[in-house]
């Protein structure tokens, strides 16, 4: 059992008679991170099935311990697996392994018929070449080699077709360089197609009754949600797997000097090994796994994940309420873009370089610094009523506010509208200002990207728009015929540092509000206190002093921790304990971002993850959700419908409520149009194309482009003819395999002959100017046919096509 690597041009194909081992490696700031997957055919042996497993450990060991081993079955795989395969994965029957029948698709004599399935993840398998296995709701390739017709169910969509276009062009230029001609058959108009139809029809038969669609396999989301912690222990000499916690999991659950299984529902098995475990349970690990999925019950196609302590998987990490890195305390987070992980540095904004860096604004949720045009409103009596100057900046908790930004890029306008919502306001108030957010971005063509900010969640682009004169009451209005009664005795919480991220916030005018690390701006009847923690930095102590001025007209009255007179305490309601440590160095979350498709059109919330995911990824036909941990972005397609427009907001807060980790309902929700992408958005993509829609072809253009099917009459023709003519000059007679391909016959012996070392393990870039690479064996001289393969001619074309096959790979002929 060796490990061989498989040449480039077939990545994405997997035979299902073998096992293959997938080593993805990303490039990061500092280092590398790896994934080691390795697939399973439905169709493998136990032995290499074993030698798969054993091959990814020892690549593991090798990398240092630090990759993420993923367990994938065919049928069954992850998503973080197909999304490596942009243009989708194919199912090949046979195995070199094995022993069975190959069907090998780099030649033009090729006969078969792909399944597609997917929108997003797309799985193209080979099925009987019959009318019998076609259904009304996917797309179909009948593969002939130098002619491929793609034909589409009547209940298609758009992006199913479009990916199988793409599949059928893939196949195309890389199986067979650029020489196969591809025609598209829509299942629901035929007669449009006569030509295609005649060519399916001679390798199919007489057209018979579709089948109705087969639904897809969906699993719910509140599966997804069930998650248990397992501690895992051999040390009575029998596998003891013992439940330790349930949603929601924290990470000081998990013990460096042990290993631990993670059941998501059954649909996924995680298994961490501490890095002070023993070697024995590390090595174990999958076997551990295995024997637990047996226990359960659970289908051997169960996808098994093994992570190592300290390189855990995005996917595993956000199974927990909060994940943390040691030693990490620079800026806002450790973010996580394609292609490298940055720390966000403590550097003074320059509006400039929010849209010359869209991965800085990204990480800094910052469209520009905040000096562009702002108009606020507050909703009364269900109506949107300008503020008063002198209110603005001043947020209160029995209030909602919508605030629309304007800021210039390259001379043209864009919009933000924030959606300000008071924890204390009526149901008609929130209502209402959900109502003239959506009236207000019609009036500006829907262009304002929408953001709603749940009291407390202020972003700190919202804070940057009052340059530090942010000021969010519990309760209240601004309102002039509000009858709330003020208190007297008020608690400010003022935390910030600068203009960009400054706010104060009310609190319980209570002792147990304090902390150390922070300034408090306490209002009496008598005099306005601003009290300084021992650990709050001078920046602090300057940005309240503006805020305490806002916030009370009174003589301010400063004093340090430690040093209060009396009546501070006696206006708190008397000393009691409060947050009084040394101010401790912040751990950073490790933010990766994640894409997902939303669906709710069969009544069950579906989030379907696209890994790996690019701007391409984004389906104009779809809403998609953006998750990057303290903010949901809505991303809405222009050619999604009015259902999906509607219910996106539901679509996010539903997200965010099955979501496994137990996350914050109120975390803030950005609605993003198509087109009208902000930095913040398009930073966390890939190399951000803003004329890809603008410039895009449509469906109906790329299919035109195929041409019609004149081309695959004449190449159907042309298969043909050569049997024919071969059969009447050697007098060979042939029989037809189950792929259709006639065997028995020697091709003819017109072409040139080249030495052997010249053919036998030589590239098809290597080979001389005319070779096929698919037949190199029949440019050899009779004396080298003989010599090389150990049959002659007539011996070796009386094989079954797979037996030939195998001897040319082992010959290097292949």
């Amino acid at each position: 059992m060796e490990l061989v690597p498989c040449p480039s041009k077939t990545y994405g194909q997997f035979f299902e008679g073998d096992s293959y081992v997938t080593l993805y490696t990303q490039k990061t700031s500092s280092s590398y991170s790896y994934d080691i997957h390795f697939w399973l055919g439905k169709e493998t042996s136990v032995d290499e099935q074993g030698a798969a497993a054993i091959y990814t450990t020892l690549m593991d060991d090798h990398l240092g311990g630090v990759a993420v081993q993923h367990r994938e079955a065919q049928g069954y795989e992850s998503p973080t697996f197909l999304g490596y395969f942009k243009n989708g994965i194919i199912y090949k029957k046979g195995g070199v392994a094995s022993g069975m029948k190959q069907v090998e698709t780099n030649v033009s004599d090729v006969r078969r018929l792909l399944h597609v399935k997917g929108k997003k993840n797309v799985v193209a398998g080979e099925v009987d070449m019959s009318w019998n296995s076609f259904n009304k709701g996917d797309v179909f390739l009948l593969d002939l080699g130098n002619g491929i017709i793609q034909w589409n169910g009547p209940q298609s969509n758009r992006m199913e077709r479009l990916k199988g276009m793409n599949l059928a062009k893939d196949i195309r230029d890389r199986e067979r360089g650029g020489r196969a001609q591809v025609v598209v058959v829509e299942g629901d108009d035929e007669a449009s197609s006569p030509k295609a139809m005649e060519v399916m029809m001679k390798f199919l038969g007489e057209r018979r009754e579709i089948k109705d669609p087969i639904p897809d396999e969906v699993v719910d989301e509140k599966l997804k949600s069930s998650i248990k912690l397992f501690h895992i222990s051999d040390a009575s000499g029998n596998l003891v797997v013992k439940e330790v916690a349930v949603k929601p999991l924290t990470q000081d659950l998990l013990n460096q000097e042990d290993c631990y299984l993670l059941d998501q529902g059954g649909i996924r098995i995680f298994v961490w090994k501490g890095r002070k475990s023993s070697k024995k349970e590390r090595s174990e690990a999958l076997d551990k796994a295995e024997a637990y999925k047996k226990a359960k019950g659970y289908p051997p196609s169960t996808y098994v994940e093994t992570v190592n302590d300290g390189s855990e998987s995005s996917v595993f990490k956000q199974l927990f309420q909060k994940w943390t890195v040691k030693g990490q305390t620079v800026g806002m987070g450790t973010t996580h873009s394609p292609g490298k992980i940055a720390k966000v540095e403590q550097v003074k904004f320059d509006v400039t370089s929010m849209h010359a860096r869209p991965d800085l604004a990204a990480q800094y949720k910052m469209v520009d610094d905040g000096t562009g045009e702002a108009e606020t409103w507050r909703i009364e009596n269900n109506e949107p009523v300008p503020v008063d100057r002198k209110w603005l900046g001043h947020f209160y908790g029995g209030d909602c506010y919508l605030i629309l930004y304007t800021y210039e890029v390259s001379g043209k306008k864009h919009y933000l509208l924030y959606i300000w919502q008071g924890r204390h306001a009526s149901t008609a108030e929130l209502t209402a200002s959900a109502y003239q957010a959506v009236i207000l971005d019609q009036k500006y063509n829907g262009e304002p990207v929408q953001v709603r900010v749940p009291m407390g969640k202020e972003p700190m682009h919202l804070m940057a728009i009052f340059k530090g004169r942010m000021v969010v009451y519990e309760d209240g209005s601004s309102r002039g015929d509000s009858t709330y009664v003020q208190p007297t005795v008020r608690l400010f919480h003022v935390h910030g540092s600068n203009e960009f991220n400054t706010r104060a916030t009310e609190v319980p005018p209570r002792s147990a509000s304090l902390n150390s690390n922070d300034v408090f701006v306490l209002s009496t009847p008598t005099c306005c206190y601003l009290w300084y923690g021992k650990g709050c930095s001078g920046d602090e102590r300057e940005m309240s002093k503006s805020l305490a001025d806002i916030i009370s007209k009174r003589e301010k009255q400063v004093i340090a921790e430690g040093q209060e007179p009396a009546d501070f305490w006696v206006q708190l309601g008397g000393k009691s304990q409060y947050a009084s440590g040394k101010r401790l160095q912040e751990e950073n979350l490790q933010i990766t971002p994640r894409l997902f498709e939303c669906s709710n059109k069969t009544g069950t919330f579906i989030a379907t993850e696209i890994a790996n995911f690019n701007q391409d990824d984004l389906d104009e036909s779809d809403v998609m959700l953006l998750d990057v941990w303290d903010q949901v972005f809505l991303w809405i397609g222009n050619g999604s419908n009015d259902t999906e427009k509607k219910e996106a907001v539901l679509s996010a807060q539903e997200y965010l409520k099955s979501h496994p980790a137990g996350r914050d309902p109120d975390t803030p929700i950005l609605v993003v149009k198509q087109s009208f992408e902000p930095p913040t958005f398009t930073g966390w993509f890939h190399a951000w194309d803003p004329s890809l829609w603008s410039g895009g072809k449509s469906y109906d253009q790329l299919k035109a482009e195929l041409g019609d099917a004149t081309d695959i009459i004449q190449i159907t023709e042309e298969m043909i003819k050569p049997i024919t003519s071969q059969s009447n000059n050697t007098g060979t007679t042939g029989t037809t395999g189950s792929t259709g391909t006639t065997v028995g016959i020697i091709p003819p012996s017109n072409r040139p002959v080249h030495p052997a070392e010249k053919l036998v393990n030589c590239l098809a870039e290597d080979l001389p100017q005319g070779v096929d690479p698919a037949k190199k064996e029949e440019y050899l001289s009779e004396e080298e046919f003989n010599l090389v393969l150990g049959f002659s001619r007539l011996d070796f074309y009386s094989m079954p096509l797979w037996k030939q096959q195998n001897v040319k790979k082992e010959k290097g002929l292949f």
